[in-house]
């Protein structure tokens, strides 16, 4: 085993909603973690559509960085950065950017998936890169740029996904993380390369996609203007999963085969490790994705549409005058009647932001239910519908990979959710395990580690998971009564095996 001794690390985890600077600190046996800054990560719309506002994220990085440093108890020994997927900037020759990235929520992806797959059959986009269809995925981003003539497109020589660019602002190096570039549906994981084909058919300038790097590479040094605001010298910044689920998935304690990871949040990211792509007619017809994980590995899942709607419920409420916490909203929904009325999370009617009350009576009146009418109920009505989703694509995966899933791993935010989890345990049949709910930072950290040789391997790591943090377990609950509930929820949703 490497020699461990006291060591610091920073990571920069970013989320859809917020970003923070979490110090990890190893003392050689257990791992800590420490927020030493958080930053919202709000949207900002504009006449030209809705932008991620990155210059205000990077200015608060390096505030994190200053705030980490002062709080370690020696030097930082290393600095990485997550983020959410799909989304990118765009850079010209002399690497400077091209405007503020637009959101993945943005409508300008409207129509894409129809007009991408006139160009090229859907089929073959998937043979290519065995990725989950979603209008928000950046192949579909940068189509619409295509038909919109956009100048930003014709002029950029350098596309770079969103930690990334982060990477770049940090060391000045220009290249793409496989993880994260394995979130584009312009990659292909089976060659562990561009999708040339796909990238071609579908009129995308295939010059400006970089070198992809593997997680674990270190990049370089900070670059001298960050050393001068930070005064971290010398302290090394590496790509680690810089997909955010790649993080919390290196950090989730796997003990073998049987067992899926659950990352809890805005998006739930609901799957199993693989050692190689499954790419067939039931991966396609299920619409699943392939994406790159660590130490060469495929993350076979699916993105569910997670607590993004209970999100925007308390967002709304709250601006309307209520001080409700996420604590309060499970309170809410275990208050209320069981089982009364079911949504399918995924539907396109809940993707854009707002107020999503009407939105869920809208979607009970179109599939002949009634309409919940207090917020215990819409919340209930959420948090089941979400437990009976992942039932049903836990038996997919069963489907797809052949193996008994009996454990699911629950990381992330949700991780606290009082109601969700062990609902969860009894929608789906199977044990449920919590922990770490710092599962992103985590697995950032971790890796970290093992790319400066404190930490052999992610089964090392995860370990060292198993040493330094709780967990909680949540058995299945009155089976019979949840089956039947199920039987209804596909019968209302429309969903089939």
């Amino acid at each position: 085993m490497p020699d461990r001794k006291k060591k610091n690390y920073v990571a920069l985890d970013l989320g859809a909603g917020s970003g923070r600077a979490i110090l990890g600190s190893f003392d050689g046996e257990r791992l800590s973690l420490e927020e030493a800054h958080r930053f919202p990560n709000d949207p900002v719309s504009l006449p030209d559509g809705l932008h991620w506002d990155v210059l205000r994220l990077f200015s608060d990085m390096k505030q994190g960085l200053i705030k980490a440093a002062g709080m370690a108890d020696g030097p930082i020994d290393g600095i990485a950065v997550d983020t959410w997927g799909v989304d990118y900037a765009l850079l010209d020759d002399e690497g400077r950017l091209l405007g503020n990235p637009h959101h993945y929520r943005d409508a300008r992806t409207d129509g894409m998936l129809e007009e991408a797959f006139r160009r090229m059959p859907r089929e073959e986009i998937f043979a290519s890169t065995g990725l989950q269809f979603m209008q928000i995925n950046t192949a579909f981003q940068l189509l619409s740029q295509v038909l919109q003539q956009d100048p930003a497109l014709k002029t950029a020589e350098r596309l770079l996904m969103t930690p990334d660019l982060f990477h770049y602002w940090l060391t000045g190096r220009q290249v793409a993380e496989r993880t994260i570039a394995s979130t584009s549906q312009c990659y292909n994981p089976a060659q562990d390369e561009w999708a040339q084909d796909v990238i071609e058919k579908l009129g995308l300038p295939l010059k400006i996609f970089p070198e992809i790097v593997s997680p674990g590479t270190v990049l370089g040094p900070l670059r001298a203007d960050v050393v001068s605001e930070t005064g971290l010298a010398d302290t090394p910044v590496i790509a680690v999963g810089c997909h955010d689920t790649a993080s919390a998935v290196a950090a989730v304690p796997l003990a073998g085969a049987g067992e899926a990871y659950l990352s809890s949040g805005t998006w739930s990211l609901l799957g199993v490790e693989v050692p190689a792509p499954v790419i067939d007619e039931n991966s396609l017809k299920y619409n699943f994705t392939n994406e790159a994980g660590v130490a060469d590995t495929i993350r076979l899942l699916k993105n569910i549409t997670g607590l993004w709607l209970t999100q925007e419920l308390r967002r709304v409420w709250n601006a309307e005058g209520e001080s409700l916490s996420f604590e309060d909203l499970a309170e809410l929904a275990q208050s209320a009647e069981p089982f009364a009325h079911f949504i399918d999370p995924d539907d396109p009617v809940f993707l854009a932001p707002g107020d999503m009350v009407p939105r869920i009576a809208e979607f009970c009146r179109r599939t002949g239910q009634p309409e919940p009418t207090t917020r215990g109920a819409i919340l209930r009505t959420a948090y089941e519908s979400l437990a009976f989703k992942y039932r049903w694509v836990l038996d997919l995966l069963e489907k797809l990979t052949g193996e008994t899933l009996h454990t699911i791993h629950v990381v992330g935010g949700g991780s606290r959710n009082a109601a969700l989890n062990p609902w969860t345990a009894s929608a789906t049949g199977r044990t449920v395990r919590i922990g770490p709910g710092e599962a992103t930072a985590t697995g950032n950290v971790l890796l970290q580690m093992i790319a400066t040789g404190q930490l052999a391997s992610v089964e090392e790591g995860r370990e060292l998971v198993r040493a330094s943090f709780p967990s909680e377990t949540f058995e299945p609950q009155d089976t019979q009564v949840w089956d039947e509930a199920y039987g209804r929820f596909c019968a209302c949703v429309g969903l089939s095996l």
